[in-house]
């Protein structure tokens, strides 16, 4: 049963996110905490999450745009090591607020209020017809990429806010979600870095049968969102990605994620 529960969410996780190209992890991680203490679950959902992106880059990565490749994934990498510093000095400030449901606590931070209230003002621009008849100047990728890197290196939610800017940048949809999976690809590879020490103390600890079966379940679920890509127009793609990033923002702003 855990094994079933755990393939269905990496199966509908991925197909459903391939347009959006972020949520895999934040639909993963809970059930993976569900088996494991929270330290297992966070690697184990990094792991499925940059071999299921590895993936997504042999479907799709030869449309990524490489000059927004570089101007957005290049900010994000560094200051993407900002953000983890500022974790570091800020993980034992008193949260804002604690409730609990169901003998579920949940915690209200600085940084996801922060960050929530960022996601909701971007969407708006994925939602409303005169927001989204501006355009942004590409000049503004960097800054974009600074601040996804910033915010994944401080709470790990980088992929909302990566989605947020690039779906501003005029790509085509193929073009969209294969640069996002670049630089995607380039983020998860620096945390498994740092997270790698500690992947190694884990040994007997990771159950790789339940990995394995993410993982696979993961990539079906890509190669199934692939299949449907060229049925979907960027309207479409903005319009999933403004409601999901509404959705994300207010879980996480009330401390649910």
């Amino acid at each position: 049963m855990d094994y079933i529960l755990v393939g269905i969410v990496a199966l509908l996780g991925s197909g459903l996110t391939f347009f959006s190209g972020f949520g895999l992890g934040t639909l993963l991680l809970p059930v993976f905490a569900l088996f494991f203490p929270i330290d297992i679950a966070i690697a184990l959902t990094a792991i499925v999450h940059l071999l299921n992106n590895l993936f997504k880059l042999t479907l799709v990565g030869n449309k990524a745009n490489i000059s927004t490749v570089l101007r957005f994934g290049i900010p994000a990498i560094v200051f993407a090591f900002f953000g983890a510093f500022l974790l570091g000095k800020i993980t034992h400030l008193d949260p804002i607020y604690s409730y609990e449901i169901s003998s579920n606590t949940y915690t209200i931070t600085v940084v996801k209020v922060c960050i929530a209230t960022l996601l909701i003002f971007f969407s708006l621009f994925d939602l409303i017809p005169k927001l989204k008849r501006l355009e942004f100047d590409i000049k503004y990728l960097p800054l974009g990429g600074a601040l996804s890197g910033f915010f994944g290196g401080l709470s790990g939610h980088q992929g909302a806010l990566r989605t947020a800017f690039l779906i501003r940048a005029k790509l085509k949809k193929e073009a969209f979600i294969a640069t996002g999976v670049v630089i995607a690809c380039f983020i998860d590879i620096s945390r498994i870095s740092i997270y790698a020490k500690d992947l190694f103390k884990l040994g007997d600890q990771l159950n790789y049968y339940m990995l394995i079966t993410a993982t696979v379940m993961a990539f079906f679920g890509a190669y199934i969102g692939n299949k449907f890509l060229k049925k979907i127009t960027i309207d479409t793609i903005q319009l999933v990605v403004g409601i999901l990033l509404i959705l994300f923002a207010v879980l996480l702003g009330i401390g649910i994620i």
